[in-house]
């Protein structure tokens, strides 16, 4: 039998159907290829905070050999301990460590197992554009329905030199029309990525609203919640008045601490809602690496006691951040870009409409006209972004026509490197000799 007959009998199950390859492995191919300055993905190319890997190295070494064997399949005994009195705090209730956190393989197994323990064939799922790439096809792989709903730059037309992130925002009658009785799950991005906007408390407010007057479940992603730059201040939708009872909030070991390759995320929420997501998370990947669980929780003591103190971690991750955020926005805002100015997060959404103009893009392919502009970046400039119609549904990718995100958690060497790139390309831009 040739390899021809065997292929046809195994084509992409219809449950993939609407899926493709993501936007990542598109563009990390294109930095092997073209081997740009990376800008595009989410992660520092510097070790930002040593005592996190050096705890794991001592781990690595323990006489205690159960450290690398299974775990409790729901959580390492040590590590939600150690959740549960930090989220206990920071919102105010008890919160049971063995009943209502889930530990996961990172913040992406959190989203997979969360919707396919609460939806099935049929329930709608509101989704916030621009959102995390994985919302859309997850809910679709489990027979929900995506309903759209797309922040919006309400600042568009200005001319000032950058947008707030305060200007992307919900339209409420078109979030209230969007609800109805199939509504099952609506999902909550808070710190946002890529825009960076942080939900104040009135915003969180009225999703909340919707969500009691629905009986609607809210599946809170709060994976830069340390990430947040004041004077803005981060609201757990789960401490609202009501909320706990309906919300699963998402944790990321890898925004948390800095290390991505960890690939250490958690739930927490009331017991019938993790205990769904349990069974979905026990039929998938059972339990996740132990010494790195092991690692998290004695990270997660060594900072709890610091919480409120200026020298504990979680307070200074931002305060470490803040520099490096506005050199680059003044880089961008420099070389012709107009972008939005986070309030949270490491990730920055940047109009690049004022260069349109100058650019023939007609080589590239792609029928978006943000992806034509971040691969022509990366081929001729040799600096890498991701476009964010990547994050947005079919009908509303027209919103990110002419955006492009760029990561600066970066060396202070490579945020100067990428301001003389996007220096010279402004000048040959202008017509000015280099």
């Amino acid at each position: 039998m040739s390899f021809l007959q065997i292929g046809s009998k195994y084509p992409l199950p219809r449950r993939f159907k609407d899926c493709t390859y993501s936007v990542w492995t598109e563009f990390v191919d294109l930095v092997t290829t073209h081997k740009p300055l990376n800008l595009g993905q989410g992660f520092p190319d510097y070790p930002a905070f040593d005592f996190v890997p050096s705890i794991l190295a001592q781990i690595s070494d323990s006489k205690n050999d159960l450290i690398h064997q299974y775990t409790r399949g729901f959580g390492h005994p040590r590590l939600v301990n150690v959740l549960s009195k930090l989220y206990s705090k920071l919102i105010n209730r008890s919160i049971n460590p063995f009943t209502e956190i889930l530990i996961t393989c990172g913040a992406y197994e959190a989203i997979h197992s969360a919707i396919s323990g609460l939806i099935d064939t049929g329930d709608e799922v509101v989704i916030m554009e621009p959102y995390y790439d994985c919302y859309e096809p997850i809910v679709r792989l489990f027979g929900g329905i995506p309903r759209f709903i797309a922040l919006k730059n309400i600042d568009v037309n200005s001319e000032k030199d950058a947008f707030s992130s305060k200007s992307w925002q919900l339209n409420r009658n078109e979030l209230e029309n969007i609800f109805n009785e199939k509504t099952k799950l609506i999902i909550l991005n808070t710190p946002h990525n890529p825009t960076g906007k942080v939900f104040i408390r009135e915003e969180l407010e009225m999703i909340g609203n919707l969500c009691k007057k629905y009986n609607v479940v809210c599946l809170s992603d709060e994976v830069y919640e340390w990430l947040v730059y004041k004077p803005a201040v981060h609201v757990r939708i789960a401490s609202l008045p009501g909320m706990w009872e309906r919300t699963l909030t998402i944790g990321s070991a890898g925004k948390t601490f800095s290390v991505t390759g960890w690939k250490c995320g958690w739930l927490y929420g009331p017991d019938y809602l993790i205990k769904n997501a349990s069974i979905a998370h026990q039929n998938n990947i059972y339990t996740y690496c132990t010494p790195i669980q092991e690692a998290l929780a004695i990270c997660f003591e060594k900072e709890i006691p610091k919480l409120d103190s200026p020298d504990c971690y979680f307070q200074n991750l931002s305060i470490k951040l803040l520099p490096k955020r506005d050199a680059f926005m003044k880089t961008l805002i420099n070389t012709g870009f107009k972008p939005t100015i986070p309030d949270a997060g490491y990730f920055v959404v940047a109009d690049w409409s004022k260069q349109s103009s100058k650019i023939d893009l007609s080589s590239e392919k792609d029928v978006e006209e943000d992806y034509k502009f971040a691969k022509w970046m990366t081929k001729n400039v040799k600096l890498l972004g991701i476009p964010p119609s990547a994050f947005y549904s079919k009908e509303h990718k027209n919103l990110a026509s002419h955006l492009i995100r760029f990561c600066f958690f970066k060396k202070d060497e490579t945020l100067n490197q990428a301001r003389d790139i996007l220096t010279n390309w402004k000048k040959s831009l202008d017509g000015c000799k280099l």
